[in-house]
């Protein structure tokens, strides 16, 4: 037998953390951090806490500053447990301040976002140990039920889709675990490319969503900071069902279809330099264009961009200097049941993530939502996908919508 001491364990309600101490366990005791005045002294050494008992033994006081650095470097997962143990780090953690100092160090943790039903989306870590279920959007029926997109920019979730009154932007806020309504579009938009490159996201094309006929050129920039809308020079083509990403310090756009319905193969990016859009013909030209398809996957790694083609299952990486495509194997999700739609193909820094349902060789488990990532390489012919396990199962293989965000 262990003689291991029993840990509390934490349940939580909305902002509100309750910890359940077993009974035949020793009750631990904990202190929390008091704050300081600026030069490591408290400003009440003999005052107990309010919010717990402490330590038998003393912990020294750090100043503000250290402390604040030592924080933000903490993974972002961990972050629960010190707001359930200081009220202090719970009110400095919904300022934001947190993730502003860890963009200045250059602290990136990818938070992944997944809905796979109506109205429910779920937060992970990159490994898929830890999950939440977020509040659910405040909204109405027809958003719910409608087509949304979603993007990310600094710490906020964005989803776009129309309610009864019109076109909206939802916003979710990292640090206070809470939705904001964020600022309508300059053009509201819907079936749009996007692409985020840190406090800033790019949207262009899509159809504009009075009468969802007109299909629009125009381009857009937001910063996430300053909670504003740029418009940016309009692009070469409409498009619409496009694809966007951000590589090389630029916005791409690729694919899609044009007023007429007809299916795009050139590509396009914006240079700020000039502030114009560069095209780039016949970039999608070596990947398949079956009907009744999703945009095109793509995802950008190391600076490399890849596309999961949805016609073969096949993973695919663009070399630059000949504007074609080159073949890197197999891809261990069914991207081609439905033409591509419902399958997660993003970005996690330097590693390609893959969400959707599993092809037969690699549904041995019976488990219908399938996650699986790589270390992408150019030079290598077929690359080495690793499954990863999530705690939760309960998730729909039909990903709706998916998007990554670098905190």
């Amino acid at each position: 037998m262990s003689n291991r001491k029993a840990f509390p364990a934490w349940s939580f309600i909305g902002d509100i953390c309750l910890c359940r101490h077993n009974p035949s366990s020793e009750k631990m005791r904990i202190l929390e951090l008091s704050h300081s005045s600026g030069n490591g002294s408290t400003s009440s050494s003999d005052e107990k806490s309010q919010d717990a008992d402490y330590f038998d033994y003393k912990i020294p006081c750090l100043s503000d500053e250290l402390e604040t650095l030592i924080l933000a470097r903490l993974p972002i997962t961990e972050h629960w447990k010190f707001c359930c143990m200081n009220k202090q780090f719970l009110s400095f953690l919904k300022t934001g301040e947190v993730f502003r100092i860890r963009r200045e160090i250059g602290l990136k943790e990818p938070v992944v976002f997944i809905a796979s039903d109506e109205s429910n989306w779920w937060s992970f870590n990159s490994s898929f140990t830890s999950f939440k279920k977020i509040p659910v959007i405040p909204s109405d029926y027809s958003f719910d039920f409608g087509d949304k997109e979603s993007f990310a920019a600094g710490t906020n979730l964005f989803v776009s889709g129309k309610e009864i009154d019109g076109t909206v932007v939802w916003g979710f806020e990292l640090a206070t675990n809470k939705w904001f309504k964020a600022p309508k579009m300059i053009n509201p938009r819907c079936l749009f490319a996007s692409a985020t490159k840190g406090i800033f996201a790019y949207i262009a094309g899509g159809l504009e969503t009075t009468t969802c006929q007109e299909v629009l050129s125009s381009a857009e920039k937001y910063n996430s900071e300053s909670r504003s809308w740029e418009r940016l020079p309009e692009m070469k083509q409409k498009r619409k069902f496009c694809s966007g990403c951000y590589m090389d310090n630029r916005f791409y756009v690729l694919g899609g279809r044009d007023e007429y319905d007809n299916d795009l193969v050139s590509g396009e990016f914006f240079d700020q330099g000039k502030n114009t859009w560069i095209l780039i013909p016949g970039m999608l030209k070596d990947i398949p264009l079956p009907s009744s398809r999703s945009p095109p996957l793509v995802a950008v790694a190391n600076n490399e961009l890849y596309t999961l083609d949805a016609s073969s299952n096949e993973l695919k990486v663009y070399v630059k200097e000949s504007n074609s495509w080159k073949t890197l194997g197999p891809v261990p999700v069914r991207a081609d049941t439905r033409g591509g739609w419902g399958v997660a193909f993003k970005s996690l820094g330097n590693e390609l993530l893959v969400i959707g349902g599993a092809t037969a060789s690699s549904s041995s488990s019976g488990c219908a939502f399938t996650i699986y990532t790589c270390c992408p390489d150019p030079r290598i012919e077929k690359l080495k996908w690793t499954r990863i396990v999530c705690g939760s199962t309960n998730l729909n293989p039909f990903i709706r919508n998916c998007a990554v965000m670098l905190a």
